[in-house]
């Protein structure tokens, strides 16, 4: 089969297309037909061993395994034992640990049915970027109906499913984007649109929020919490400054240090991928509540491409992988 490797960290240009043997499904596991794959922060941050901290669990010097990818949708081809869940012919979308290749074995515990309204594409779209969104708001942020809440980075993965899944929650949403992205955030819920180009959301003149999700934002934190109300949160989602050894991480330990000193909430958090979270998303999706925005997809060959423009930051919604 073909599938995108690597042998050692850097930038998009170290990844390659190879024949590899087709996988077989372990104990608990299957093994999909690949036919979309999601593209987001962690696979950059996976690439090129970014922060160093993560080398501790990924290998040192080299990575310990060659395989790229994450988010994951396709078909499911065989079975492993005691996999009780899926069948063969089944759709199912999840993560897995090499989305990037025309055959995948993942964990069941990892997957969920593709609702029959989703393409793979749009599937493929939904789990790590909707994963962060949904803790992001329900666990950490604990949103609430009627409250007023702020999303920056409203136009990208993880805010097109914050600013929907907020208006799930029933709060009021303004969505922090650029003027190029405005129709769209209007388009998925927000009642409101800040274009940070031409206009600073912190600067006093709008009231405040109950809750602010900053996603990979570059704002300080005095900033935000000079945004908020006397007791309102504010949830820091990524975030790609701290240099080599705190990349991605900086803001979130920052955050922590302020807590004991201030009324406003601070809240950090890392999402990891749970089977529960799958499966609200999955219905959510399955009832038309969300909808992934998927702008532009790649054959698999173009994975090293699809990267680079999501370094860029600009982005609308996701950038798929078709296989």
């Amino acid at each position: 089969m073909k599938a995108i490797i690597r042998s050692v960290y850097g930038p998009p240009r170290v990844l390659g297309l190879a024949d590899v043997p087709e996988p077989e499904p372990g104990a608990g596991e299957v093994r999909l037909r690949v036919h979309a794959a999601g593209v987001d922060q962690g696979v950059w941050h996976m690439l090129t061993g970014l922060p160093y901290v993560m080398r501790l669990g990924i290998g040192l010097r080299r990575p310990r395994s060659p395989w790229v990818g994450a988010d994951v949708a396709g078909e499911v081809t065989a079975v492993g034992t005691g996999v009780t869940a899926f069948k063969p012919g089944d759709r199912v979308f999840g993560t897995c640990g090499a989305a990037y290749a025309e055959h995948a074995c993942a964990r069941v515990d990892r997957l969920a049915a593709i609702p029959a309204n989703l393409t793979y594409e749009q599937a493929a779209a939904i789990p790590t970027s909707g994963m962060t969104a949904l803790r992001a708001l329900r666990d950490s942020g604990q949103v609430r109906r009627g409250q007023r809440v702020l999303i920056t980075g409203a136009g990208g993965g993880v805010g097109t499913f914050a600013v929907q899944l907020a208006k799930t929650f029933g709060a009021h949403v303004t969505g922090v984007c650029s003027g190029a992205k405005e129709e769209l955030v209007r388009s998925i819920g927000a009642d409101d649109v800040v274009d940070y180009t031409r206009e600073d959301f912190t600067d006093g003149s709008r009231p405040p929020y109950d809750l602010i999700i900053d996603i990979a934002g570059l704002r300080r934190l005095s900033h935000l919490r000079r945004a908020l109300t006397p007791r309102g949160t504010y949830v820091i989602v990524g975030g790609e400054g701290g240099g080599r050894w705190l990349a991605g991480l900086d803001r979130q330990l920052r955050t922590a240090l302020y807590g004991p000193f201030t009324r406003k909430r601070p809240r950090m958090f890392f999402a990891f991928p749970r089977e529960a979270d799958l499966l609200t998303l999955a219905e959510l999706a399955g009832e038309g509540r969300i909808t992934p925005v998927v702008s532009a997809t790649y054959p698999l060959e173009r994975v090293p491409e699809a990267i680079r423009e999501l370094e860029k930051g600009h982005a609308r919604g996701k950038l798929v992988i078709t296989v």
